[in-house]
């Protein structure tokens, strides 16, 4: 009985001490264990051969970020005099302080560096009637900026720094966008500092919205906010396809629809803003409005289409031509008219001196026309 007795308590003191050990070192081979209550996860292992990168547009900010700048404004407004302090009681217990008679406006947007020469293409409404322009660039530096040249009816302008070897932006083909492609907004939003929003193409072509005079806006769901202006539309390779120019808010924030000038339409602004300081386009005089589908039946049209000249401006090209009122315009050397704003940016495109050829519709009778092309006048200034 003893040695029975002496063999169980080695046995049990074996056993204690292989617990023991198991539980100190391996405690994940005791199912029944609860200690520290500790819950399983899955962890990822590292990939035993090269796996596919996580989606990210990283690399595409990355390529685009250091050409887009912040741009910072002032203007000096004059303000009207206080009344109080022509009363010299008044005068004499305030101070000045009450009629500071000028006052500094600070205003904020975003740029573009084009050119590694120091050329920035931003808006014109960023730096329209401002005194003084200062650029932040990507690496912290700050430097002041002189203005080459601004084109209202497109809302571009053309700034220079003078600085050398500057990171500049690859320009993209907004001709290729479609509806859907993934863009990124890159600018500085309320002054925060730059930053980078995505989204997609939500619509191309998009006009009558009266932001500009020329309008062909790609519409983008990529956050942008007030200080956004004047950046970077970027396509999912880093490479410019749009200037931000504006949005639909009723709060002045971003509501998921914002518009931006192609890169197309920018290019062509900038590069004669560079080599003659302003933008040339044709003119022929006339005032046009839409073709109903009751326009097109009361002139017995096939369909409607083209657009109604309502006005032809006397001594204009068009007038000079033989155009008359009541003419339904058609085509533009050959190209078909759809709207207003087709055949606006056809007889812009146009340079002064050419002759183009008009198609008309008169008197249920198709005619051709030829005109000299003129220039067309600048915008009127806004009375202050």
């Amino acid at each position: 009985m003893r040695k029975l007795w002496l063999t169980f308590s080695q046995a049990a003191t074996v056993s204690l001490a292989v617990l023991f050990v198991v539980s100190t070192l391996r405690p994940d081979l005791l199912t029944w264990s609860t200690r520290g209550n500790v819950v399983t996860v899955q962890q990822e292992q590292p990939p035993a051969t090269a796996a596919q990168p996580i989606a990210s547009f990283s690399s595409a900010a990355r390529k685009a970020m250091p050409a887009v700048v912040n741009i910072y404004t002032s203007q000096e407004v004059k303000r009207q005099r206080q009344p109080l302090m022509d009363d010299p009681v008044f005068r004499y217990f305030f101070g000045e302080q009450f009629d500071p008679g000028v006052q500094r406006r600070e205003g904020l947007g975003s740029g573009v560096i084009v050119s590694d020469k120091g050329y920035i293409l931003t808006n014109q409404h960023v730096v329209e009637s401002v005194d003084q322009i200062e650029v932040a660039l990507g690496d912290s530096r700050k430097v002041p900026a002189r203005v080459v040249g601004t084109d209202p009816e497109t809302d571009l302008a053309v700034l220079k720094i003078e600085l050398q070897q500057l990171p500049s932006i690859v320009f993209g083909r907004a001709e290729q966008l479609r509806v859907g492609d993934i863009v990124l907004a890159i600018g500085n939003p309320f002054g925060v500092g730059q930053t980078v929003t995505q989204g997609i193409v939500s619509g191309l072509g998009r006009n009558h919205l009266g932001i500009t005079t020329f309008e062909n806006f790609i519409q983008t769901d990529a956050a942008i906010h007030p200080g956004n202006s004047g950046g970077a539309l970027v396509d999912a390779n880093g490479n410019l396809v749009g200037i931000n120019t504006a949005i639909y808010s009723q709060t002045g924030a971003s509501m998921g629809i914002g518009y931006a000038i192609p890169v197309s339409i920018a290019k062509q602004v900038m590069e004669q803003i560079i080599q003659k300081g302003s933008v040339t386009r044709g003119w022929i005089g006339v005032g046009v409005q839409e073709v109903t589908k009751e326009l097109a039946e009361s002139f017995k049209l096939l369909k409607a289409g083209g657009v109604l000249i309502s006005q032809v401006e006397r001594g204009g090209p068009a007038d000079k031509a033989g155009v008359k009122p009541g003419d339904i315009l058609l085509a533009v050397n050959d190209n078909p008219v759809a709207d207003s704003t087709g055949m606006l940016n056809l007889i812009a495109s146009l340079q002064p001196g050419q002759l183009a050829k008009l198609k008309l519709a008169r008197e249920q009778a198709e005619t051709d026309v030829t005109v000299t092309v003129g220039r067309r006048p600048g915008p009127q200034r806004r009375k202050p």
